[in-house]
This record gives structure tokens, C-alpha cells and sequence, in this order.
């Protein structure tokens, strides 16, 4: 095994670590009724898919008229545009101080629409695409909403275990966010120097600010909910970005691009949420 193998695998089960552990974390901390409580809201509920499934696409798509992108970049801001329901919000809403309870429910309404929505739209945007969503869904069930479900169980069961065990989970999940953070950037310091000179790191500083200013827009005046609206549009689903360009761009730079895209998302937004938790 390589040093670049030993170190792939490490940023590999710290991603793997953070997810699992954040959804324990979140599932022993809210109830099923806290999660679904904001999403009886009509207008956030709509204003969230109108924001991740249209605007954020239409955006992406902008963007690569307006900036000379190499085809391969284009395809993988299309990707990212139109997957949604990342794992890191609910720690990003922890870092924001927003409404959790809110940013577990948007987080589970968008992955579950992502599931419905790349391999309906992905097609159209990008003919000869092929996306079969039980790929994007069994990942997706087995590292979010198993460990979740599971949380919730102990939440309901037995809420001594939950307070006990809840903040070690919250305290894992933030240890293994800070080592993927660094191996990530470590193992794709090349990419993201190689993509300076593409205009691709300004495309998706770009993508990156505009998502975060329409879903603050959609969001409304209560900042608790405004918050979890920005962060949760402004982080794309990076494992169904992943997955879908390994399985139909794995030879060109696609991949490349959405990995230096979600280590770029944690760089901003995680300083993003810190500040609008200080305001708060």
C-alpha cells in the first residue's frame, strides 16, 4: 500500500465515521415529531424544492454559459446542481445555532427527492447520462437514514442512553469532519491547483456563494430558519454527485471536479455557519 493509498483510506473512513456518527448523534437528539414539525409548513417545504431543484440547476447552468468551462467541468456543475440532501447539514445548522429539528427534516426531504430527481432530470440535461437511483438510494438509506432511524429508536426507548451516548457521537462526528478536511485537501492539493488555471475554482466559488444567497433569499426573516435554508442549498449531495460521475465520467475530470467542489463546500460553509451561529 501506497502513502497516497494508506492516506485515501483514512479520508475514505473518516467520511464514512462522520456521516454514521452525526445521524446517531442527530436521531438521539430529536424525535421523529420535532423532524417533521417544520416540514407541515407548505411554503418552506415548497420554496426548498423550488430553491434546490430549480433555481440551484438554472444557476449551474449560468454559470457555465457566462464562464469558459472545459466540457468536463460543465458536466460536473450540472451534477452538483441538481444533487441535494447532504449529510454535513446537520452540523452545519449546529455550527449556524439553527433550528436542528428543521435541518434534519430538509435534509431527509431533499435526499429522498434527489433519489426521484437525477435520474429523471440528469438525462435531460446531459443526453446518453444513465443514473439508476437504487445505486444513489441504498448508500444514501444504509449511511443516513439507517444510523438515523436507529438514533431515534434509542431517543424514544431509552433517552438516558441518548444523552449519554449523543454528545460522544457529536464529538466523533466533529473529529472525523476536522480529519477528512485535511487529508481531503491534502490529497487534492493538485486538482484544486490544476483547476485555478481552468477557471474552475471561480466557477464554483460562484456556485458555491449564489446557492448560499438563494436559499438565504427562500429562507425568511426568522434566522433559525434562514440559516438552515442557506446551508442546506448551499451543501450539495456529494455522494450522489460522486457516484453518479464515477459510473458515467470516471475517465474524464468530472470526478476530480466534484472532489475539489465538496472539500471547497467545507471550507466556506463551515466558517459560514460559525459566523451566522456568532450572530445568533
Amino acid at each position: 500500500m501506497t502513502t497516497q493509498d494508506f492516506f485515501q483510506a483514512i479520508g475514505s473512513l473518516s467520511g464514512l465515521l462522520f456521516i454514521v456518527a452525526s445521524m446517531l448523534a442527530m436521531g438521539m437528539s430529536l424525535t421523529v415529531a420535532q423532524i417533521l414539525q417544520p416540514l407541515r409548513n407548505v411554503r418552506l417545504v415548497i420554496v426548498a424544492l423550488l430553491g434546490n431543484f430549480v433555481l440551484v440547476p438554472l444557476l449551474a447552468f449560468a454559470i457555465n454559459r457566462v464562464i469558459p468551462l472545459e466540457q468536463s467541468l460543465q458536466v460536473g456543475l450540472i451534477v452538483l446542481g441538481t444533487a441535494a440532501g447532504a449529510p454535513f447539514l446537520p452540523k452545519l445548522v449546529q455550527g449556524a445555532k439553527g433550528n436542528i429539528a428543521f435541518g434534519v427534516g430538509l435534509m431527509t426531504l431533499l435526499m429522498v427527492a434527489t433519489i426521484v430527481y437525477m435520474p429523471l432530470v440528469l438525462p435531460l440535461l446531459l443526453p446518453g447520462v444513465e443514473v439508476n437511483p437504487w445505486d444513489i438510494a441504498q448508500s444514501l438509506i444504509v449511511l443516513m437514514l439507517l444510523p438515523l432511524t436507529i438514533g431515534l429508536l434509542i431517543k424514544g426507548h431509552s433517552p438516558d442512553a441518548a444523552d449519554q451516548w449523543g454528545p460522544v457521537m457529536n464529538k466523533l462526528s466533529s473529529l472525523a469532519i476536522l480529519v477528512l478536511l485535511v487529508v481531503g485537501v491534502g490529497l487534492n492539493l493538485a486538482n484544486i491547483v490544476a483547476l485555478i488555471g481552468s477557471l474552475g475554482i471561480l466557477a464554483l466559488l460562484i456556485f458555491i456563494a449564489g446557492c448560499l444567497g438563494i436559499g438565504l433569499l427562500l429562507g425568511g426573516r426568522e434566522p433559525a430558519i434562514r440559516s438552515v435554508m442557506g446551508l442546506g442549498t448551499a451543501q450539495r449531495n456529494v455522494s450522489a454527485a460522486i457516484l453518479v460521475s464515477v459510473q458515467n465520467f470516471s475517465d474524464t475530470n468530472t470526478v476530480s471536479f466534484v472532489l475539489v467542489a465538496a472539500i471547497l463546500m467545507l471550507l466556506i460553509l463551515l466558517p459560514a455557519a460559525r459566523r451566522m451561529g456568532a450572530r445568533a
